[in-house]
């Protein structure tokens, strides 16, 4: 948020005495660590810190002020003579003096104050001397006397109340811990926010019409705005999700009696402080702000970001322009590779090219520290200027080699690029035969896209039977379509998979197809359940990372709940 013209007035007052005082308080701690029976320079530090937070009241930059006052509760606990055990305290002190200066010079620079930016480095003095962490929303306020009904936005009646309490809670419970194991292993974030959206949307309908709803409303919103804004899965909205299961399993152990309770304002203020800081165009989300009486932040999670790579440094961006730069050049040396295929014959200005652009890349890679794909385009280099000094035609398996490589090495950067990890790359064509194919992997990502093509189109027809009251025409095909999932399946040696759409085919012949009445609303629930944990463990196998059996495993006991499995 911008500061208001009076606290700059303010902060340009005061600039030089809080670098003055930030100064002495980091040379009086350099001095206690150099000698730790110094007392007197470990005082002279808290004393120094306590005195910025003074100024920081007084021009109101409440960032600062917690920062200073968690310090000096960090520094307190630093005894005179300390020992080597003590040497993680010093170090989050020294961090922290060091990025008050930072921020100091941040604001009185940018005219910004986002207190936001601050709160890492505070929860890691507090995690430092082992006290709980403060959400995210600690800076963020919201009148808890104001009462919204949150769950008529999703337009889930008390009509569609689910019976048989114990039967869905357990179920749900199990589908949402699929999901939160994803999330904290940082594995498959679309799917983890998929299952925890459809858990949570379950349990307004378990609850409906008792208090309990208006939380899991929230949870469905939040974690709809998440996946579709893409927002950040930190380790403190980890923590979140983790607080919120413990509802979902008192619900499975206790009963419908839980539906009763009202969730703590701590949860729904970190539940709104997310949809406030989203910034999303949602009705719902819009609706319930409104109805919450909460006004804009002034800001959202991407200025956050965007203020916090100003704050600490470009690398990112950098990175980001490298890697685009990079990009380019593969998409060039793709089209003379493509151009190459159709002619068979390599045309010198051609090979030079080609081989100019692998001399490129392999300085770029190298100068990033990246020693594996590097060399890899030194490897590619040398074969393709054997295709001028042997003055042949290209075979086929030498095209293909190089188009291999190429591949690889575009999503060893793509990697690089996303997630900061050094990929490791080994193309020697004698060791190749047992590495996967990227042409490979491309076609399994066909085969999967038809796959879930297919399931989507089933559990369409299921939905038009349900809509129609029974309507056996929108199931004629459902088998056929199932059974086309089911080949593709073993096709791509998924046996487990196969054996479960037959058990999904089964139960649909059974209780959809050969029943003259709807089944009822247990079994309609169940089975929407399977289809939708199956349809996410095949869409994650188009994705580079171990596949989660959970979810097939959440697929076949929802199937044997209704027996069939």
């Amino acid at each position: 948020m911008s500061l208001p013209s009076t606290a700059i007035s303010s902060i340009e007052l005061v600039q030089s005495e809080i670098e003055t005082t930030i100064h002495q308080a980091e040379q009086s701690l350099e001095r206690f660590q150099e000698n730790r029976d110094s007392g007197e320079d470990l005082q002279n530090c808290i004393d120094y810190l306590n005195q910025l937070r003074g100024i920081f009241v007084v021009i109101e930059v409440q960032g600062c002020v917690l920062l200073c006052q968690e310090s000096v509760v960090l520094a307190n606990e630093v005894p005179v003579g300390a020992n080597d055990d003590k040497n993680g305290l010093l170090t989050n002190l020294s961090n922290a003096i060091f990025i008050l200066r930072r921020y100091t010079e941040y604001f009185s620079h940018q005219k910004l104050d986002y207190p936001e930016l601050l709160l890492p480095i505070i929860n890691d003095l507090r995690i430092a001397r082992k006290d709980k962490a403060f959400p995210e929303s600690h800076f963020f306020d919201f009148d808890t006397q104001i009462q919204f009904d949150s769950a008529s936005l999703l337009g889930l009646g008390d009509n569609q109340k689910l019976s048989d309490f114990e039967h869905h809670a357990k179920r749900f419970r199990h589908m949402y811990q699929v999901g939160l194991l994803d999330m904290l292993r940082d594995r498959n974030t679309k799917i983890s926010l998929s299952l925890i959206n459809r858990a949570a949307r379950g349990s307004v309908k378990l609850c409906a019409g008792e208090p309990l709803s208006q939380f899991w409303s929230l949870v469905v919103v939040v974690s709809e705005v998440m996946l579709k804004e893409g927002l950040v899965i930190s380790d403190l909205r980890k923590r979140l999700f983790m607080r919120v299961e413990k509802y979902l399993r008192e619900m499975a152990l206790v009963g419908s009696v839980v539906s009763s309770k009202t969730a703590p304002d701590s949860l729904r203020k970190n539940l709104l402080y997310i949809l406030a800081l989203s910034d999303s165009d949602s009705p719902e989300v819009k609706a319930i702000l409104e109805g919450f009486e909460i006004k804009s932040l002034g800001f959202n999670e991407q200025t956050i970001i965007t203020e916090s790579k100003r704050l600490f440094g470009p690398g990112v961006d950098v990175l980001r322009s490298l890697s685009k730069a990079l990009q380019e050049e593969i998409t060039q040396l793709k089209d003379k590779l493509d151009i190459l295929e159709r002619s068979g014959e390599p045309h010198e200005e051609d090979v030079d090219f080609i081989c100019g652009v692998f001399e490129r890349l392999s300085g770029t890679l190298s100068m990033l520290d990246l020693p594996g794909i590097s060399k890899a385009c030194d490897q590619q280099l040398e074969a393709v200027k054997s295709w001028n000094d042997e003055k042949k035609l290209v075979s086929e398996h030498e095209l293909f080699s190089v188009a291999d490589a190429v591949l690889s090495i575009e999503q060893a950067i793509k990697l690089f690029e996303e997630t900061g990890i050094h990929p490791e790359l080994n193309l020697n064509t004698d060791e190749q035969e047992g590495n996967e194919s990227p042409f490979l992997f491309e076609a399994v990502i066909v085969v999967v896209e038809e796959a879930l093509a297919g399931l989507v189109l089933a559990k369409r027809s299921i939905t038009s039977y349900i809509e129609s009251k029974g309507d056996k025409l929108h199931l004629e095909s459902v088998g056929q379509v199932m059974d086309s999932v089911r080949g593709a399946m073993l096709m791509l040696e998924r046996p487990r998979v196969a054996e479960i759409i037959v058990n999904c085919i089964d139960c649909i012949n059974c209780e959809l197809f050969e029943n003259e009445s709807l089944p009822e609303e247990r079994i309609l629930e169940t089975l929407a359940d399977a289809l939708t944990s199956l349809e996410y463990y095949i869409e994650s196998m188009s994705f580079k990372e171990t596949l989660n059996d959970d979810l097939l495993k959440l697929s076949e006991e929802s199937l044997k709940s209704i027996s069939y499995g």
